[in-house]
């Protein structure tokens, strides 16, 4: 099963770890000034949809974004988060597949682009911190590679297999303005997305 979401717990400990490498390279009290924790886009907001721009060059800006993100997603709790579902439209994403017993393996992907995938496929349950309490089994393919570039400003390439690689589709998906539902039959995609319209316009009074 997997929760983009909302699966695994993290504490402020676990932000601190994920976060060390940042603060290493840009000292203590920067980290502190900058790092917060943003309000997450919900279904139906239409800057879902936007698609993310690319960053290009590494900078401060683009590090702040970082920390924002890696808070926000150990704060939700979540596995992965793209800028887009914090209202910002650049090809950012980070993601943590471990699990509760292991270190924090934060993983910091700026444009990002997949570049090769496997024929195979694999059929996993997904949720997602902008569409709540939604669970549905997404086929993807079952290992990915994806060149990106990292907080250092480096180009690199990483290949993906497993809750990994359903993860990081998962999230350029977001910078796509796509979401896990939109990858469901045509059928239950209609009924889920009026479902959640409804549900909406009930909350809102509308």
């Amino acid at each position: 099963m997997i929760h983009e979401w909302p699966a695994l717990q993290r504490g402020n400990c676990g932000a601190w770890a994920a976060t060390v490498f940042l603060i290493a390279n840009r000292g203590w009290q920067a980290y502190m000034n900058s790092m917060q924790s943003r309000e997450i886009l919900k279904f139906p907001d239409a800057r879902l949809r936007a698609k993310a721009r690319p960053v290009g060059e590494v900078t401060d800006a683009t590090l702040e974004l970082v920390e924002d993100l890696l808070e926000t997603m150990y704060d939700a709790p979540g596995i992965g988060l793209a800028a887009t579902q914090i209202g910002v439209p650049k090809r950012v994403l980070v993601m943590d597949i471990a699990s509760e017993d292991e270190d924090p393996d934060p993983v910091v992907l700026i444009d990002p682009a997949i570049t090769w995938k496997s024929e195979e496929t694999e059929a996993r349950e997904e949720g997602c911190l902008s569409v709540p309490e939604q669970y549905f089994e997404v086929v993807r393919p079952a290992k990915v590679k994806v060149e990106f570039t990292d907080p250092y400003g480096s180009r690199e390439t990483r290949e993906f297999e497993g809750l990994g690689s359903a993860c990081v589709q998962h999230e350029i998906d977001h910078l796509d303005g796509i979401l896990f539902i939109d990858r469901l039959s045509p059928v239950k995609k209609r009924m889920v997305k009026r479902k959640l319209e409804k549900e909406f316009a009930k909350k809102s009074g509308k």
